[in-house]
């Protein structure tokens, strides 16, 4: 799946996110690197794209994001 695919079907949850802050912890990337890998183009406009080790790791990061939501909310 692409970056602007998983943007476009995902914007309210994105913005729910702390991306930049994923982006650091899981990637140990800059807020920047995946804010282009969404939208597509690189910092110097030429196309760009998640690769398939990337798909997985920002899969790994959203499953542990939902695992420690739903803790929180069973410890309530």
């Amino acid at each position: 799946m692409k970056g602007t695919d998983i943007k476009q079907k995902n914007m309210e949850l994105l913005l729910d996110i702390n991306i930049g802050r994923l982006s650091r912890k899981y990637f140990a990337k800059s807020p920047s690197w995946i804010y282009h890998k969404f939208d597509g183009r690189d910092g110097n406009g030429k196309p760009t794209d998640f690769t398939q080790e990337e798909l997985q790791t920002l899969k790994g990061a959203l499953c542990d994001l939902a695992d420690r939501l739903r803790k929180a909310a069973d410890e309530l």
